[in-house]
């Protein structure tokens, strides 16, 4: 297996190897570029996450500045905004549901490293993915770990950093963040 096939598989891979580190050259001039835009180029914006993102729903907005690691492991439904200096490390696969608002300078960590300090001063590193459900609101400053799945109908509290599965209908807040409310199921929208 290539080291980029590999971390395509959720296993550990070199992240010194020349396709992995041309494609996060890429991804990181494909930034430069959408973060150098005025927020009135919103076609031109769009057309450069389309480029960037695995796949993009109706309608996104995002803010500058905007920091992706690789773009090919990230994927949002319609309607996603996310607001100032939101940070994606798309080592593994970051997956978004309809509807999600992102907070001012969150950011979501789809990378492992080891702990072992040689095996990690060797310069390997592991994807592990992060799912995010539909009608999810991110407050300010949340960071979202390798690993979590966070359900439909969720708000996590500013300055939160979930750790664990956030399941469906909740608010969650806290470090690590736990759920302190329970929400009523979310009714389709009328009309």
């Amino acid at each position: 297996m290539t080291e980029l096939e590999k971390m395509k598989a959720g296993q550990q891979y070199r992240i010194a190897d020349p396709e992995v580190a041309a494609l996060h050259v890429r991804a990181v001039a494909l930034c430069d570029r959408y973060n150098a835009t005025k927020r009135s180029q919103a076609r031109r914006r769009e057309r450069l996450l389309r480029k960037l993102f695995a796949s993009v729903g109706k309608h996104p907005v995002i803010e500058k500045n905007l920091y992706v690691d690789y773009g090919f492991n990230l994927t949002v439904g319609d309607n996603f905004f996310a607001n100032y200096d939101c940070k994606f490390l798309d080592t593994g696969r970051i997956t978004f549901g309809d509807n999600v608002f992102i907070g001012p300078q969150c950011g979501f960590y789809a990378v492992n490293h080891p702990v072992d300090a040689a095996l990690r001063d060797s310069g390997v590193e592991t994807g592990i993915p992060i799912t995010v459900g539909s009608s999810v609101w991110f407050g300010g400053s949340v960071t979202v770990c390798p690993g979590v799945t966070i359900g439909d109908n969720v708000v996590i509290g500013a300055g939160s950093v979930v750790v664990r599965d956030i399941p469906s209908d909740c608010v969650a807040a806290g470090n690590p963040a736990r759920v302190v409310k329970k929400l009523a199921p979310r009714s389709a929208p009328r009309g």
